[in-house]
């Protein structure tokens, strides 16, 4: 939260919720994971935040792009990015979409199942894949362990057929989780990624790859480790399970990378309490989770918030959003901690919004308007 968007926020009255995204953090996360693993390859995750000017920064800092469908590779083409810096990293795509892709001149194609191959071998003859591999994403905030990836000996599989099918068996990818604050969460996956590339190589397919994924997290309300603790620990974990013969690798951070760098201003439209009897409050806010608070949903993340009147009594309060669905609920299960002392149009600013706040955004949910961003 920096002292730049709050001057841009004291200059304009507030007519709607608004994120302003300091673009001078954005660079300095960048330059941090660059110095914490200099090695590394840098695929920033588009669909954390596709803002055109984080993306053109980004570009002209070298960084690389995850990209999870085709309209987010047009966008990184159009902030700089060639195709060799781009990967399609979802394991989901319309088979068009890849065809489309590969035509664009996309090489680097993420993949976890038999079908998905079929799919890249029929539309992206010879290109780099990667198979994901299953983790358990312990210690995360958002574990990502179902959806994505396949059993490890099922990789091994699938980058066999990949060889056969004509395509070029790269590497294995893992996700650790979402906001993953244990900086030894890598190590155990590398373990298994090492296995697989040991008896890959027995079986005469080389990998080069080990794609490590996202998960660094930005702070909210607790400290959270820095990126040269996490390069540490990655780098020592690739020390471990490598030795000497190491992969190349790319990082794919999001949230680490733009999460603290921006900022929401909301209103209190209402203060309420349900009975004559009640002591809770009930604070309803210009925002809520249909308006890009969407990661609130049971309670995950709990944005840092401050207040007018910030330093004098509080007492919990439930958060909601303004629009007509009950499950417009910021904060229930844990009650908020906010001065007692704030009334109606009091002005809010809900800090580490950077991520995954624009793209979840509703288009006009009750007519209310997408999530208006700004890049400062």
């Amino acid at each position: 939260m920096t002292d730049r968007i709050r001057d841009y926020f004291k200059a304009l009255p507030h007519e709607e919720p608004t994120l302003v995204i300091d673009l001078d953090v954005v660079r300095q996360n960048y330059l941090g994971f660059a110095r914490a693993l200099p090695d590394s390859r840098i695929f920033y995750a588009v669909k954390a935040n596709p803002a055109p000017e984080i993306l053109s920064l980004l570009a002209s800092l070298g960084s690389c792009f995850d990209t999870a469908s085709l309209q987010e590779i047009r966008m990184a083409q159009a902030a700089g990015a060639s195709a060799e810096r781009i990967s399609f990293g979802n394991t989901i795509k319309r088979e068009s979409d890849i065809a489309r892709a590969y035509q664009l001149g996309v090489r680097l194609f993420a993949f976890d199942s038999d079908a998905e191959l079929e799919k890249l071998a029929r539309q992206a003859p010879g290109a780099k894949v990667f198979c994901r591999i299953l983790c358990d994403g312990e210690g995360a905030e958002w574990p990502l362990s179902r959806k994505f990836g396949c059993e490890p000996r099922m990789a091994e599989r699938l980058m066999l057929r990949a060889a056969e099918l004509g395509l070029d068996p790269y590497g294995v990818s893992f996700h650790v989780g979402s906001q993953q604050a244990n900086t030894m969460a890598w190590d155990a996956a590398l373990a298994t990624v090492g296995q697989i590339f040991r008896r890959l190589e027995r079986l005469g397919v080389n990998l080069r790859m080990v794609n490590l994924g996202g998960g660094f997290p930005t702070r909210y309300t607790r400290d959270v480790p820095n990126a040269e603790r996490y390069g540490f620990a990655i780098r020592d974990a690739l020390s471990r399970h490598f030795g000497n013969r190491l992969p190349e690798t790319i990082i794919e951070p999001g949230r680490g990378m733009v999460g603290n760098a921006g900022m929401i201003r909301s209103e209190i439209l209402l203060i309420s309490r349900k009975s004559d009897a009640e002591t809770q409050r009930w604070i309803y806010l210009d925002i809520g989770k249909f308006g890009g608070l969407a990661e609130t949903m049971d309670e995950a993340i709990r944005y840092p918030i401050e207040t007018p009147c910030d330093g004098a009594e509080t007492e919990g309060a439930i958060l909601a959003g303004p629009t007509c669905d009950s499950a417009d609920v910021l904060y229930e299960k844990r009650p908020y901690a906010l001065p007692v002392s704030l009334e109606i149009g009091d002005l809010l600013l809900i800090g580490a919004t950077g991520a995954y706040t624009s793209t979840y955004s509703s288009v006009a949910f009750n007519g209310f308007q997408p999530l208006r961003t700004v890049c400062i």
